[in-house]
């Protein structure tokens, strides 16, 4: 595997299929164009392989990818680059996709803020697009952040015997409050309605589990002397306020996401962040395909996660490959079948 972390090499090189995105979508189907003999190049704005799972939580367990019971976000990476890297695909990361354009013979140009990417098909992996976390209102946060106050967990070890507070309650306040409650002194989780967005068996975990959970209950400030020491928070039914005596704390009220360049490269979408695809993960243009939690088909809702990620980026790989070989077969045989 050829990864250049430096921007393009200023070669000419034409690739059979350039995957934008290296998150677990782009590398399996980097590994399945591999397999089908393909010329591969994979492009992300990162500056690791694993989109979200590497930038967002890669200490958090992944339980719902099959053939692992629960597996760490890194390590679930580390497989997909194993299993990627079987085949040697060219690893372009640290460059933004700014442009598709068609060229005269019919193949693609990519134009990043480094160079150009030459590639006869396009796979497009962007996993959400560009995410910024959802923060509060509140400016008298904004000083804490990075100092008790945090949107990510990007370590485990470092709330080793902390008091936290986690604000949410959607599946990443949940796990994180799972994941964390053997390595804090003490977890505090509160929400704001009674009703979660998270998995029911997780759910019904964290309800057993030694976190203390608080229903109906919102932030409104913190405070400590440079540092987190202590959060307010109140009843949003009474506007009771408590103040909490915590070391930090966690926001998980989701991010704001952007497609980006990739609104403007003529594509059909689906609503504001998905694009357009058919059944064989086709977008409007010829050539060009889409796959994971960036797709969805016409009328239906799309369901982001991992494992319909890994289908539709083989999806998109086979269909890829009859469009470069008229006539040839779509379904590539089992990989049984093969010497790898």
């Amino acid at each position: 595997m050829t990864v250049n972390t430096n921007g393009s090499n200023g070669t000419r090189d034409l690739y059979d299929v350039t995957i934008i995105g290296a998150g677990p979508s782009g590398l399996f189907g980097a590994f399945y164009a591999g397999l089908r003999e393909m010329k591969v190049k994979v492009i992300d704005a990162l500056d690791d392989l694993g989109g979200q799972l590497t930038a967002l939580y890669p200490e958090k367990f992944i339980y719902d990818t099959p053939g692992y019971p629960k597996i760490l976000a890194m390590d679930l990476v580390k497989h997909l680059a194993e299993q990627a890297k079987m085949f040697k695909p060219t690893i372009v990361l640290g460059e933004r996709v700014e442009q598709l354009e068609r060229q005269p013979d019919g193949t693609f140009k990519l134009v990043t803020h480094k160079g150009e990417h030459y590639t006869r098909v396009v796979v497009i992996c962007g996993g959400v697009g560009a995410f910024q976390p959802k923060k509060l209102p509140n400016p008298e946060l904004v000083p804490y952040e990075g100092h008790g106050l945090y949107y990510t967990v990007k370590e485990k070890a470092a709330f080793r015997g902390k008091r936290i507070l986690i604000v949410g309650g959607g599946d990443s306040a949940v796990d994180w409050a799972l994941n964390l409650k053997d390595y804090a002194k003490h977890v505090t989780l509160i929400h704001r309605r009674d009703q979660f967005r998270a998995h029911g068996a997780s759910v019904t975990e964290l309800l057993n589990s030694s976190v203390e959970v608080k229903l109906f209950y919102e932030l409104k400030t913190v405070g400590g002397n440079g540092k987190v020491e202590y959060a307010v928070i109140f009843d949003n039914r009474t506007k009771e306020e408590m103040t909490l005596p915590v070391d930090a704390v966690i926001l998980t009220l989701g991010y704001s996401v952007d497609l980006g360049p990739i609104k403007n490269w003529g594509l059909e979408m689906e609503g504001t962040r998905y694009i357009r695809v058919n059944t064989k993960q086709e977008t409007n243009i010829p050539g060009v395909y889409a796959a994971g939690d960036i797709a969805a088909l016409p009328g239906e809702e799309p369901l982001n996660l991992i494992v319909e990620g890994f289908a539709q980026a083989t999806r998109a790989v086979n269909f890829a490959y009859q469009y470069l070989h008229p006539g040839a077969k779509a379904f590539p045989g089992h990989s049984s079948e093969k010497k790898l």
